[in-house]
């Protein structure tokens, strides 16, 4: 019963010190196990297993989660850490996260991949910082993104939420429905699907297949020039003059032509 009556009192002083600051926001969480003193604004907090932390713009899901500086300012969570930005609509998965809720800057770190739900777009890095505000995030080391038909890769990366824009160095690469494209610094305008490319430009273009096509297209011109052939035996000289005349494809084929010639073999 005084453990039961601690805990409470211990909730209901968190409750009391995050609704105080200054930017009134409420945070709920639970876990399997806390920790901590709530008489100290700059004391610490300590989530342990099943870890999970609901703020107004973001939700957090760690095994291990720490609340601390005034007012709970900083999130850290570690393991397995999963959760969404509710305001910017971004998903994301990590092995560990600082998140300031002052500044409403995330850092993601270690295996991070961070889905942009509403431009379907899929970002995969070893640390990503998020300024909520601005809604840019800058991407560092074996970065992958994903976007349509697009593939980027790059060690460096910033990627403009609000613009839909991709900045890309550090021997960056695009590959774009087949074709491929690298440079020193390339920017791609994912609405547009543009691509800009800066400093030693290199890249390769796939064509479409069309030998069977040219094939049957050559197999069908040589029957019109064979056929144009018999016809032109068949013809009288007037039938030719009068062809050219008119302007007619000579490997066009004419039924009617065929016909007079015939009729005027027949009366010789």
């Amino acid at each position: 019963m005084k453990k039961l009556k601690k805990l409470n009192k211990f909730f209901i002083a968190i409750f009391f010190l995050l609704s105080s600051a200054a930017w009134c926001e409420k945070i709920t969480f639970s876990a399997n196990k806390m920790s901590g003193v709530a008489g100290d604004k700059n004391s610490s907090t300590s989530l342990k297993g099943n870890a999970k932390v609901n703020t107004k713009n973001m939700i957090i899901n760690a095994d291990y989660i720490e609340l601390s500086g005034k007012d709970f300012r900083m999130i850290k969570a570690e393991g397995n850490v999963n959760g969404k930005n509710t305001e910017s609509n971004l998903d994301f998965n990590c092995g560990r996260l600082i998140y300031d809720r002052e500044t409403k800057i995330a850092t993601l770190e270690n295996d991070v991949k961070l889905t942009d739900i509403e431009n379907e777009v899929v970002a995969q890095a070893q640390i990503i910082e998020f300024n909520q505000d601005t809604e840019i995030a800058v991407m560092q080391i074996k970065i992958n993104l994903t976007q349509k038909d697009n593939v980027c890769t790059s060690a460096y990366a910033v990627y403009k939420k609000k613009e839909q824009i991709l900045e890309m160095s550090g021997n960056p690469k695009i590959i774009q429905d087949g074709d491929t494209f690298r440079a020193q610094t390339i920017k791609l305008d994912m609405d547009s699907q543009e691509i800009t490319l800066s400093g030693r430009v290199k890249g390769s273009v796939e064509t479409t297949n069309n030998e069977e096509d040219s094939e049957e297209e050559n197999e069908d011109i040589n029957e019109l020039n064979e056929t144009g052939e018999e016809n032109s035996d068949g013809k009288s000289d007037n039938e030719n003059s009068e062809s050219d005349k008119s302007g007619e494809d000579k490997t066009s084929v004419n039924p009617e032509s065929e016909k007079s010639a015939e009729t005027g073999e027949n009366n010789e």
